[in-house]
C-alpha cells in the first residue's frame, strides 16, 4: 500500500533543489517582467541648463508618466562628454543606464588618438532633435552674405572665425566650407560658444559657425547677423535663410544631434519600446512647441535610422579632421 506523497526517496526533491526552486522563481519572475521595473538613470555629460539637458529636463516628465518609474537624470561633465559616454559603456546592458549624446561622441573617435571606449559599445536609441549649425557675423559686420565672406577670406587668407572648442561641430563646419570654397580661414578656439558669440558680438573675431540653439537669444535681439545653415535644409524659425548647399557649397549637414543612447547589447525590445515612447512624444504638438521655441528640430528617428546616421558620421568626420588637421587638444 502507497503512502504519503506518492514519491518514491529516489525521486522526493530534498532540501537543496527546494531552495534552489525557491530562489529562482522570483529571478524567472523578474526577467519576465516588463520593462521598466525600477528606477531609469539618464547620463549626461556636460553642465545643467545647457542644449543637452534641455531635452532631458522636457521629457523626463513625460517619459516618467508613461514608464511608471523616476527618470533620474546625473550631469556628469568634462571631456566632450566622454566621462558619461563611458560610465554608460560600463554600465549594465539592461536598458536602466542611458546617455543623452550628442554629435562629439562621433567626433571624438575622429580627432583623438585614444578613446576610453569602443563608439561601438554605444548603441544609439532615438535621435531626439537637431539644433542647426549656422554662419553667423555680426549685427555691425559689413557683410551682409556668404558671397560677402568668401570675397573677405579670398582677400585676406587665414580670416580667423570662432568656435566653442577644438573639435567642435563648428569648427568641423567651418572646415568643410572653406575647403568648398577653396579659402583659408583660421579656427579660434575658445572654452565653450557663450565667450565665442560675444567675440563675434563685440567685432573682435569677424564670424562664427555656432548651433542656432545657442545663438538664438543674441540673434533675436539683434546682436548676430545669421548668414546661412549649414546643413540640409532650410530652419522654420528662419525660413528666409540659405543653406551654405543652396547657395552651392556642398558641404556635409553640421548640425548638432542630440539622443538617448544606451550600451550595445541592451536588448532590442528594450531599445525599440524606448524609442518609441520618444517618439510618441515628439509627436504631440505641445512638445513639439517647445522644441520649436529652442529653434531646434525635433526628429524622432529610431534605432535603425539612428545607428546607420551614427556609423557613417565617425569616418566623414576622421576624414575631414585629417584633412584639416584637426587634434583634441
Amino acid at each position: 500500500m502507497r503512502t504519503g506523497s506518492g514519491l518514491s526517496a529516489g525521486t522526493r526533491p530534498g532540501r537543496r533543489a527546494l531552495l534552489a526552486a525557491s530562489l529562482a522563481a522570483p529571478l524567472a519572475a523578474r526577467a519576465q517582467a516588463p520593462w521598466p521595473d525600477k528606477p531609469v538613470r539618464l547620463l549626461i555629460g556636460y553642465p545643467a541648463g545647457g542644449p543637452t539637458d534641455f531635452a532631458a529636463r522636457l521629457l523626463q516628465p513625460h517619459l516618467q508618466a508613461l514608464w511608471g518609474q523616476p527618470l533620474v537624470i546625473e550631469n556628469r561633465p568634462g571631456a566632450s562628454g566622454i566621462i558619461a559616454s563611458e560610465a554608460t559603456v560600463r554600465s549594465p546592458a539592461d536598458g536602466y543606464t542611458l546617455l543623452l549624446g550628442n554629435s562629439p561622441n562621433t567626433i571624438n573617435p575622429a580627432i583623438m588618438p585614444r578613446m576610453p571606449y569602443d563608439p561601438a559599445e554605444l548603441a544609439p536609441v532615438v535621435l531626439i532633435y537637431i539644433s542647426p549649425t549656422v554662419l553667423f557675423v555680426g549685427a555691425d559686420s559689413p557683410w551682409h552674405s556668404v558671397a560677402d565672406v568668401v570675397a573677405a577670406a579670398k582677400s585676406r587668407p587665414g580670416l580667423a572665425y570662432a568656435v566653442s572648442g577644438t573639435g567642435s561641430p563648428g569648427q568641423f563646419a567651418g572646415e568643410s566650407f572653406a575647403r568648398a570654397a577653396g579659402i583659408e580661414l583660421t579656427a579660434i578656439a575658445y572654452r565653450g560658444a557663450p565667450p565665442a558669440l560675444t567675440d563675434v558680438v563685440g567685432g573682435r573675431v569677424p564670424l562664427t559657425f555656432s548651433t542656432l540653439a545657442g545663438a538664438f537669444p543674441l540673434l533675436r535681439d539683434g546682436k548676430l547677423r545669421a548668414l546661412a545653415v549649414a546643413g540640409d535644409s532650410r530652419v522654420a524659425a528662419l525660413p528666409d535663410l540659405p543653406t551654405l548647399k543652396e547657395l552651392g557649397f556642398d558641404i556635409p549637414d553640421c548640425g548638432v544631434w542630440y539622443g538617448l543612447m544606451a550600451p550595445a547589447a541592451t536588448p532590442r525590445t528594450v531599445q525599440e519600446k524606448i524609442a518609441g515612447d520618444v517618439i510618441g512624444l515628439l509627436r504631440q504638438p505641445e512638445i513639439q512647441a517647445r522644441f520649436v521655441e529652442q529653434a531646434a528640430i525635433p526628429v524622432g528617428e529610431g534605432p535603425a535610422a539612428f545607428t546607420a546616421r551614427y556609423n557613417a558620421e565617425i569616418p566623414r568626420w576622421s576624414a575631414i579632421a585629417r584633412a584639416a588637421g584637426i587634434k583634441a587638444e
